[in-house]
């Protein structure tokens, strides 16, 4: 797949497609007698019913012929397809009918005050983020605990590029395909949301281009926005270490992110406890 820019109407179309195939018809209690199918999910026909729209619509809508749907057409097809938080974000935002973004270029540096609290936060491992996974600062702890940013060309403080590319950290999570997953899925919106970002397309090209993980799972349009969770990371010093993390957006900043971890257990309190000391 080569990504070069974001065209909306056909990953529109692409994107109903695969949540209405998706849906289980047995989940929307419809009669036995509409249930003999050969496709996975719902039909077409049954989309259009619970949405309130023509087939006609429906059909036009996922051959990428063009339309816009209006905000409350978006509204009931999000409803109609049982589309998560992320998801219905997502749809209105291939259908252009979410308040316009700043115009201003993305934040390609850290605003001074988020970098001083990233400092301040210290010992609890803390770094910024951009929407594209750029990393922007960091305090002492992130860098024991992840690697030393200062080592890397500024084109490779990309979280998502470490975790994809880089020998230490494509071994570092426990768990990968689910941290890779998560983050392909909040790059998605990410695209979704900023169309006119060509560094935010240009690593999703690199990424397509480079590494099948990503293609694939990149292809199956999943959408989501991972506020706070868990990971398990092996540290080549201190062992397994269980780890809580919590990102937070600044409201006069909301696209940088500060991202916190803690130790998910007194064990692994103790392993950071060792880690930070060095």
């Amino acid at each position: 797949m080569t990504t070069t820019t974001v065209d909306a109407t056909q990953e529109l179309a692409a994107f109903l497609r695969t949540r209405r195939e998706r849906l289980n018809p047995d989940d929307f209690g419809l009669p036995s007698r509409r249930r003999s199918r050969r496709t996975p999910g719902l039909r077409r026909e049954e989309v259009a019913e619970l949405a309130g729209v023509s087939i006609d619509y429906i059909v036009r809508l996922e051959q990428g012929r063009g339309l816009r749907p209006s905000a409350d057409v978006v509204e009931a097809l999000s409803r109609a397809l049982r589309l998560g938080p992320d998801e219905r974000v997502y749809l209105f935002d291939l259908a252009q009918q979410r308040r316009p973004r700043n115009a201003d270029s993305p934040a390609t540096a850290a605003v001074p005050p988020l970098a001083r609290l990233v400092t301040d936060l210290s010992p609890l491992p803390a770094m910024l983020m951009n929407h594209r996974y750029d990393i922007l600062a960091w305090n002492p702890e992130m860098a024991r605990l992840l690697l030393d940013f200062d080592t890397l060309p500024p084109a490779r403080r990309n979280a998502m590029w470490l975790c994809l590319m880089h020998p230490r950290i494509r071994e570092f999570y426990v768990d990968r395909e689910r941290v890779v997953r998560e983050g392909i899925a909040h790059l998605r919106a990410a695209w979704a949301a900023h169309p006119e970002d060509k560094a935010l397309i240009d690593l999703i090209t690199e990424f397509t281009a480079h590494d099948e993980e990503f293609a694939r799972l990149w292809a199956e349009r999943d959408v989501k926005v991972n506020g706070r969770g868990r990971k398990v990371i092996r540290h080549p010093d201190v062992g397994v270490l269980a780890l809580q993390f919590e990102v937070l957006m600044p409201l006069e900043d909301p696209d940088q992110r500060l991202l916190i971890y803690r130790a998910a257990d007194d064990e692994s309190q103790s392993a950071m406890d060792r880690l930070c000391a060095r």
